[in-house]
């Protein structure tokens, strides 16, 4: 299998990365399947995915935050950052869901429209505000096309990762 790369190290690439960006707690770990996907598309594809298993005790709030930043700037300078909205699977109490992907959304798309950044977006249907985003991005982003399926949104990151 090609290569992940996993909080909370830092390493360096050389390379394109491709960053996998969408919710966490709450959903499914959809993320497992897009690795599998990307690298039976391409192998050799570098994948940058903040999803992991921590031990009681391991995990740091600013590490995580850190390497999310540092690999999302990564990919959407030089690769390509996909984002998955998938549903919610289950309700985590004081916590909005997908709230760290949403800010990153916002974030990534609003550069996207001053510099050119690849950035590909697939909306599992049952997103919650999946017809909000979904306007918003056809107003301000109208060449970025939004996907209705996993296997078709890494697909098209495959793509794109290699130009």
């Amino acid at each position: 299998m090609g290569r992940v790369l996993l909080p909370p190290q830092i390493l360096a690439v050389e390379g394109k990365v491709l960053f996998l960006g969408g919710p966490i707690q709450g959903a499914l770990p959809w993320q497992d399947d897009a690795i599998n996907i990307i690298h039976s598309l391409d192998n050799s594809v570098i994948i940058a995915n903040p999803r992991r298993k921590y031990l009681d005790g391991e995990f740091v709030f600013e590490d995580q935050v850190d390497w999310e930043t540092h690999y999302l700037r990564e990919a959407g300078y030089h690769g390509v950052i996909m984002f998955w909205l998938a549903r919610q699977h289950e309700f985590i109490e004081g916590r909005s869901y997908a709230q760290t992907t949403r800010v990153e959304l916002t974030e990534w798309k609003v550069r996207s429209e001053y510099i050119p950044i690849n950035i590909i977006i697939g909306i599992e249907s049952g997103f919650s505000g999946e017809r909000y985003i979904r306007r918003r991005l056809e107003q301000d982003c109208p060449k970025i096309p939004i996907h209705s399926t996993l296997e078709n949104t890494c697909r098209v990151a495959v793509e794109r990762n290699k130009q």
